[in-house]
């Protein structure tokens, strides 16, 4: 655990971790069950329940529909940053929610999808402590409102103060889409595992997670061509996570989330970043060394 704490605190950030082997089910966290803030990390759980209703027949997912400019969330990747119409089937809006973190592309299957249905999906997979509050659009409408904001560009350039920062609901894991690192670690292991959805369906998920082209955060602690990194970020003002499944040619796979919020207030945090990725090593490591067992660093 101290390894970990001097990471965190050396990148100017609080952070929470859990990793876990996924067939042993071998441990190790810091502050695994604290509530943090999801920001895209949710995007995992749409996509699951996407999948689970194509199962029952509920959603085509080569059913084509068209995105307009017209109240697009904001976000500089993918659908959200293009001028015009776009249109796209509903598996390719999934590939783009995961892969760049399309807020637009989100949106648009969680309104096909529901909000609710998200959350039904959860509380069946037994993740009871976490909860999607909100779409994309819906989130960013909060910032604006809680900032005092007339636009997204005027919104960037409030969030390096802190006293905005203080009055934003989105950083409060009690008020904004939230979980814990533990069940994040579940969720994934449940993908790896075949039990979030039918075999076909979290073999598309785990598909769309490798597919995934960050490579700063997470894969950025494994920079080798024989271990695969999934996984999905998330980034608000002041917090950056990535939560994903390291996998090693031995056949060893690892789930981990890791959780941080930062000290400074700058759009850009590159410690915090490389943070993720050293930390995610550090835990990992831990789990492959021979005949420790369960427990912190």
């Amino acid at each position: 655990m101290k390894q970990l704490e001097q990471i965190f605190r050396t990148a100017g950030v609080t952070g929470w971790l859990h990793a876990v082997d996924i067939d042993t089910g071998r441990e190790v966290g810091l502050g695994p069950d604290e509530p943090v803030v999801l920001a895209s990390v949710f995007k995992v759980s749409l996509l699951v329940a996407f999948y689970r209703q194509v199962e029952r027949g509920l959603i085509d997912p080569a059913e084509r529909v068209t995105v307009s400019p017209e109240g697009r969330p904001g976000g500089g990747t993918g659908v959200s940053a293009m001028l015009d119409e776009v249109t796209a089937s509903l598996r390719d809006l999934a590939y783009l929610t995961i892969s760049v973190s399309d807020n637009a592309s989100a949106d648009t299957l969680l309104a096909r999808v529901g909000l609710d249905e998200v959350n039904a999906t959860l509380a069946d997979l037994g993740l009871s402590r976490t909860w999607v509050e909100h779409s994309c659009a819906d989130l960013f409408t909060t910032m604006r409102e809680d900032a005092g904001a007339g636009d997204m560009a005027e919104l960037s350039q409030m969030t390096t103060d802190p006293a905005v920062l203080s009055r934003l609901r989105v950083l409060d894991p009690a008020r904004t889409s939230r979980s814990t690192c533990r069940d994040m670690t579940r969720l994934l292991g449940m993908i790896w595992r075949d039990e979030a959805a039918g075999p076909a369906s979290c073999a598309a998920v785990r598909r769309l997670m490798g597919l995934q082209v960050w490579p700063h955060r997470l894969a950025s602690g494994f920079p080798y061509d024989d271990v695969a990194v999934s996984g999905k970020t998330g980034t608000l003002p002041t917090v950056r996570n990535e939560v994903g499944v390291i996998e090693y040619p031995d056949g060893g796979r690892y789930a981990i989330a890791v959780f941080t919020r930062s000290i400074g207030t700058a759009q850009n945090q590159p410690r915090a970043d490389a943070a993720i990725g050293t930390a995610a090593r550090v835990a990992v490591d831990h789990l492959r060394a021979r005949f420790m067992g369960a427990g912190t660093i």
